[in-house]
């Protein structure tokens, strides 16, 4: 393989990548609102000369580039967040910048840039001729992944019957490989009381004082050990070989934990005795945690139990914009590929064939980075909950920008990034199907 044609052939594209992205991140995309994103992206796909594109039911952008037997998929999910607070941004989130080295706007880490890159890398396999008949290439800009990740996904396996060899997550990985992330689940417990007037309170059972010991329950469940003598023991007992078999990829992705995350309650007025109170949960789950045992820790707090406390699981079912519905529990399971898997050797040949062992970056980016390892991990969730988490199809991520960028005002990305990550897109499928 001539990894330099591939390194400057990638470079060669520079100026279409960073046009391209600008292009799609002046169109707000938030999920369920991803249209100009994919009409946009599907433009460049047709440009750039794919075999076949096109926008699936649920509005998810695709492009297949050659025509093997081996399907290897690249996704990027489309959709962004809001921007929050405007007067935190310093530029127009929608019209961005441009510097020598740098490109800001909503969307352009988390996690556009590297749709972008994806594109230009198929792009790159079709100019050099590094199609064959071993492989084709799909390349899918998903929607829906910031308000329920992965569920984009359970609809291309599940309803289109889509089943690639592998995926690579174009997430932000700050320059290394990321093997893996925690799951996450989204819980709810409901404790109910009754209502009274509230100049006499006694007459009532208020549920927010119910509430308040569930909460203080929680919080132990997140930060007690895990001694024998605890009565509430702790989520960190999962890194330990004594209570979970998987306690080394437990380690490697960090501990599960939980959290309150919304709070909410009905009375009849301001003068009255609250009468049913609900919690959202934000559970974080590292390795062999399940959704079963998740919600039966909840179960089994003290407090809840007194209470008769409800538990359960949040559901998804929120039409996209294309107004295609795939209703899914938000339950987002964690993931990891094992470091010596063999899509985990390709993709660290083809970057150590371009780019050497260590990550690279920019000049405010590159001291950071070579401090971490190449192989790591994502912090936040991706779309490979449902790939590997749900379905067992093996997820490998490697992405431009940066994790600490995403859901942030004046997100940035890097041009270099855009570069570097199509280069070791087009080597990829070629090294994994020698």
């Amino acid at each position: 393989m001539d990894f330099e044609a591939i390194k400057k052939a990638a470079e060669g594209y520079r100026a279409d990548m960073t046009k391209f992205l600008r292009d799609v991140v002046k169109f707000p995309g938030e999920s369920c609102g991803e249209e100009m994103h994919a009409k946009r992206i599907l433009e460049e796909m047709q440009k750039v000369g794919f075999d076949e594109c096109g926008i699936d039911k649920l509005g998810n952008v695709y492009g297949y580039m050659g025509k093997g037997k081996t399907c290897i998929a690249f996704d990027g999910h489309i959709d962004t967040v809001g921007i929050g607070n405007r007067d935190n941004w310093t530029f127009d989130p929608y019209e961005g910048y441009e510097t020598d080295s740098e490109i800001g706007g909503r969307g352009v880490s988390d996690q556009l840039g590297g749709v972008i890159s994806a594109v230009y890398g198929a792009k790159i396999m079709k100019d050099l001729g590094l199609l064959n008949d071993k492989y084709k290439v799909l390349v899918y800009g998903t929607v829906q992944e910031e308000d329920c990740d992965g569920m984009c996904w359970e609809y291309i396996i599940k309803k289109l019957g889509i089943k690639p060899e592998f995926v690579v997550s174009t997430e932000p990985t700050d320059g290394g490989i990321y093997r893996g992330q925690r799951g996450r689940m989204e819980i709810y417990v409901d404790v109910k009381g009754v209502s009274c007037h509230g100049s006499a309170p006694e007459r009532g059972d208020n549920a927010a004082y119910k509430l308040a010991e569930i909460i203080q329950d929680i919080r132990a469940l997140n930060n007690n050990g895990a001694g024998e003598s605890t009565s509430i023991r702790g989520l960190v007992k999962m890194l330990d070989e004594k209570y979970n078999p998987e306690w080394k990829e437990a380690n490697f992705l960090g501990r599960g934990t939980v959290t309150v995350s919304q709070i909410f309650y009905t009375s009849p007025s301001r003068c009255a005795v609250i009468d049913s109170c609900r919690i959202s949960l934000d559970r974080r789950m590292t390795a062999g945690e399940t959704w079963q045992n998740c919600l039966k820790e909840i179960e089994e707090l003290p407090s809840v139990k007194k209470y008769g406390a409800k538990v359960g699981m949040y559901d998804y079912d929120v039409p996209s914009w294309t107004g295609e519905r795939y209703p899914i529990e938000c339950y987002f399971p964690t993931w990891v590929i094992p470091e010596d898997h063999k899509v985990t050797k390709a993709l660290v040949e083809a970057y150590n064939g371009l780019y050497g062992t260590e990550r690279i970056g920019s000049k405010e980016t590159v001291a950071m980075r070579k401090k971490r390892p190449l192989v790591d991990k994502w912090t936040f969730s991706t779309n490979g909950v449902s790939i590997m988490g749900r379905n067992g199809i093996p997820c490998i991520g490697f992405g431009p920008g940066a994790e600490a960028e995403a859901h942030a005002p004046n997100e940035k990305t890097w041009k270099d990034d855009l570069v570097v990550c199509a280069a070791v897109y087009a080597a990829l499928p070629t090294i994994y199907t020698k």
